[in-house]
């Protein structure tokens, strides 16, 4: 039984359960609701709950413990010079896999007999030829060791998928019984179906937290991985970033680092006056009318791809800023540079800024300004002196996501400020950050053994601490600046 028909099976069983529990509950008080501890749609929900957890939990481990087992069992069947390169033992498990399925089609479709349990029993040539008809592509002959682990592993997996059906039905039923079994008048149904949502509750809140410390973990173990075989502080306080597949490469961090703030550093300047003062205006100067068009009109540049803010600076500002601005004043002749880049990631979060600034500055209270307004203040004053100061945590928190978006951005980096990893105060000159190597290192069929794959590993965790920092930053902001209010 396949997963999406066991699926559809146990989600049968789980209403068939709503439906007896809900019965059998009213039936405990000949139909008095009032004599129950519980709803009796809280008795259903138990019921429900009984069937679907365990059988989801069976169903979703199996699925992942049962290609590992295979894979385990099927390796002891490939030559030894294969099982002690990992290398090499990846890619004959790929062939055994693709044989294997290849091995299901054709036999349902008859191009050849059923195997014996050692894979043999069919002559190379026949079974290419089945394996051509199917569509399997491999990169060279079947051997007897391949084909005799694609065998088992095929059977191995037609038992394991009876072994799952089984499994997860009988949990299934099992859980059905139970809760049948536990339905009466006094069965506290509510608390115990309260108690597992909250479960749920807390196993999706802790998603994110778990997120983190698997990218944590991730980016750690390779980072160390690149220390160990090039020198920390090379990379550290490096002036010269110049990988070479070949060897011999230089891994100085600081241009990238230098690239990177920079052009951060002008979206900034463009994006925070921009979109503070633009939700100012929405929130405390516009009509109700004039908001209703302008805010969806600034919004919609959120929804831009950043491949078309890409193509905007390659073909659009990267010239107007070298014809009328750079080469006139001698500043350079290159359209990609650190100021096209800039400019363009500061259009591009202008919406967050302003989106939301303009949702903190509205959920300051109305009867702050009010007061303002009571003690002679006038508008500009309450504004400046009462609701910036109430809304600052938001609006640095806003801050903080621009400021990330650009450290983090990358296409518009690649085609507007170029590729060159250099140091210049020059805005005009052509400039790269950490996340255009990153995806530079990682493009292409790379080692993941060598330094040159590696450093963007180390990139990344650079990324994360620098990320840190600014959160840090702005916690400390927020705590000295921020006004306190009852």
């Amino acid at each position: 039984m396949s997963t999406l028909v066991l699926l559809g099976v146990v989600l049968v069983l789980a209403v068939m359960a709503y439906v007896v529990c809900r019965q059998r509950a009213l039936a405990s008080v000949a139909g008095d609701v009032r004599s129950l501890h519980s709803l009796p749609s809280a008795y259903g929900w138990h019921g429900a709950l009984m069937v679907l957890l365990p059988a989801l939990v069976v169903l979703a481990g199996w699925l992942i413990a049962q290609p590992i087992v295979i894979e385990r069992s099927v390796s002891s069947l490939l030559p030894a010079s294969v099982q002690a390169d990992a290398t090499q033992s990846d890619i004959a498990l790929i062939d055994v896999r693709r044989v294997a399925e290849g091995l299901d089609i054709a036999v349902s479709r008859g191009l050849i007999d059923e195997l014996g349990p050692d894979g043999r029993g069919i002559d190379p040539a026949t079974l290419r030829d089945a394996l051509a008809g199917v569509g399997v592509a491999l990169g060279g002959d079947v051997s007897v060791e391949t084909l005799a682990a694609a065998q088992k592993y095929r059977t191995s997996a037609a038992w394991g998928l009876v072994a799952r059906t089984i499994a997860t039905l009988l949990v299934a039923v099992i859980g059905f019984a139970l809760a049948v079994m536990m339905t009466n008048k006094d069965f506290r149904a509510r608390n115990r179906v309260e108690g597992v949502i909250l479960g749920l509750l807390i196993l999706c809140s802790s998603v994110a937290v778990l997120t983190t410390v698997g990218i944590i973990y991730s980016m750690l173990s390779e980072t160390f991985s690149f220390f160990a075989i090039y020198p920390f502080s090379d990379f550290l306080f490096g002036l010269t970033w110049s990988p070479n597949f070949r060897g011999n490469s230089e891994f100085g961090l600081i241009p990238l680092v230098w690239g990177t703030l920079y052009i951060t550093l002008i979206s900034m300047i463009v994006a925070v006056p921009l979109g503070l003062f633009s939700a100012i205006y929405l929130a405390e100067y516009a009509t109700p009318r004039t908001r209703n068009v302008v805010k969806p009109l600034i919004e919609v540049i959120a929804g831009i791809p950043t491949v078309v803010f890409g193509l905007f600076a390659l073909v659009t500002v990267g010239p107007f800023l070298r014809d009328w601005i750079a080469q006139p004043l001698g500043l350079g002749d290159s359209g990609s540079s650190v100021m096209t880049a800039g400019l363009v990631i500061g259009i591009l979060n202008i919406p967050f800024v302003s989106s939301l600034s303009d949702d903190i500055i509205n959920a300051v209270p109305q009867s702050m300004r009010d007061g303002s307004y009571g003690l002679g203040a006038t508008k500009s004053e309450t504004i400046r002196q009462v609701v910036l100061p109430a809304a600052l945590p938001g609006i640095v928190g806003a801050i903080l996501m621009a400021g990330s978006r650009a450290i983090g951005e990358t296409m518009i980096v690649s085609m507007g400020a170029g590729a060159a990893a250099q140091m210049n105060l020059n805005p005009f000159e052509a400039m790269t950050t950490m996340t255009v190597k990153i995806v530079g290192q990682l493009t292409g069929d790379t080692d993941f053994a060598s330094p040159e794959t590696l450093v963007a590993f180390a990139l990344g965790m650079t990324l994360f601490v620098i990320t840190l920092g600014l959160n840090i930053l702005a916690l400390y902001v927020v705590r000295k600046y921020r006004e306190q209010y009852e």
